[in-house]
């Protein structure tokens, strides 16, 4: 007997849990960086999720040890296509901690699903975020953001 195939559709009113982390170190492990995030969601339609993302994130260098936030809203358009969930779209808000340079930022966002259950998947994701403390500053500063990547998992409820 077959298995049967994951349906990995989420539908309006479904809410979404993701929590994801990343982290690097150099080779001798002398500057090290850990970060965790998590998003909370809700689907207002089957493809469009609106939701609130939190980081965290703690540094430990030859120079010292610190930590810093981001807080952002956040809407993706996902492409159902079965188990694999592609997406696309946009955050706004702000990053805030020891020294950091307390500000806003903004940008694209993209990523994948993958439902290995109805309602439980794994994640990766890439943003793009540029920086700025008013609107001519994001102009500006567009060439000068930063990528910021990040797998995890996740689960509709």
């Amino acid at each position: 007997m077959a298995p049967a195939l994951v349906s990995a559709d989420p539908a309006q009113g479904d809410r979404l849990f993701t929590l994801t982390g990343s982290g690097s170190s150099d080779t001798d492990f002398d500057n090290n960086t850990a970060a965790i995030s998590f998003d909370l969601g809700q689907f207002y339609t089957e493809n469009v999720l609106l939701g609130l993302r939190q980081s965290a994130g703690f540094s430990d260098t030859e120079a010292g040890s610190s930590w810093s936030g981001a807080t952002r809203v956040f809407a993706d358009y996902h492409f159902d296509n079965g188990q694999w969930q592609p997406f696309v779209g946009a955050n706004i808000g702000g990053i805030y901690g020891d020294d950091t340079d307390e500000t806003f930022f903004a940008g694209p966002e993209g990523g994948v699903k993958y439902y290995v259950k109805p309602k439980t998947f794994i994640t990766a994701q890439i943003e793009y975020q540029v920086f700025f403390d008013s609107a001519s500053d994001a102009e500006d500063n567009f060439d000068d953001g930063a990528w910021a990547y990040s797998a995890g998992i996740g689960f509709n409820f």
